[in-house]
This record gives C-alpha cells, structure tokens and sequence, in this order.
C-alpha cells in the first residue's frame, strides 16, 4: 500500500550515498527538515536524466531559499556506485542528492515499487512528495506511462509554507 498524507517516512531503512559506507537512514534525516523527495526508475534512464531530476537541480537554489526546502532527495533503486556517477554526471553535486536503494527496501516501504521484467526487475515508480518533519504532506505519482513523468513535476507541487 503506497504511503498516504500525513504519514511518516518508514523508519530504519538504510540508503547510500556514492559508496556503501555512506549510508543514511531517510526517517532519521527527516527529523525536523522539510524535504523534497522524489523517486525514479533509473539512473541514466532518458526521461530521469534529461527531464525529471534536471528540474530539482535547476531549480535547487530557489526551492531552498524561497520555499523552505532544506533538501531534496531522488530515490532509485540502483547501487550506489552508479548513483554517484550518475550524480557527476548530472551535475546534481551539492543540489541534489541521489540515494541508491539497491535492495529496493524503502520503495517497497513507501509502497512505490513496479516490476519490470525488461529492467532486471523491481523498480520505483515515479514520484514526487514534499515532507515536513517526517511526515508527507503531498504526494505525486506518475500515471504508470513508461516514458510519462508530467505528474511529478515542480509546477505540481504546492509549497503552503514559505520559509520564515
């Protein structure tokens, strides 16, 4: 069952960051921030790396310091070798972070997974949510077209609390 509004991030998941000994526990990091979080089929998929995630990054800065975003995170279920250098090349350094889930623990958790037999199998559906001290306070989920991603976009999010 996907994760509703104004339920918390799954806790006890570990996810990393550009190698396996960087590892972050989502729940633990959402403890008092405000974060964007979006999921993604795959790192270097055509739709993720030329529409999707380049929309976050550009849009970064101006979501940090006129929303009140402290971070935005992409989820994918790849390892995290292939997040980092996705995450290089991309750009995304110090804007976006990408965090592998190769196990796809937390997708599973969230409730976002989808199998694809022709992508060697569970992945993560695409998504966007915004989360407010652990707890989602909206939540985007593309339609299931394989190449569609217009549901998860920025424009579609709505940011009710400005940063003070």
């Amino acid at each position: 069952m996907a994760i509703k509004v104004g339920e918390r991030i799954p806790p006890g998941i570990m996810l990393y960051e550009d190698k396996p000994e960087q590892q972050i526990i989502l729940a633990d990091y959402a403890v008092g921030k405000r974060l964007i979080i979006t999921g993604i089929p795959g790192a270097f998929t055509p739709v993720c790396s030329r529409q999707h995630l380049p929309q976050y990054i550009e849009k970064a800065d101006e979501l940090k310091s006129k929303k009140g975003i402290n971070d935005i995170i992409c989820i994918t279920v790849n390892d995290p070798f292939v997040t980092s250098a996705w995450c290089d090349d991309l750009g995304a350094r110090g804007r976006v972070r990408i965090l592998a889930d190769p196990r796809a623990e937390m997708t599973k958790a969230l409730g976002m997974e989808t199998f694809s037999q022709k992508l060697g199998g569970f992945r993560s559906k695409r998504y966007s949510m915004i989360v407010d001290k652990e707890k989602v306070v909206q939540i985007l989920v593309d339609g299931g077209d394989a190449s569609g991603f217009e549901a998860c976009m920025i424009k579609n999010l709505k940011f009710e609390c400005k940063k003070k």
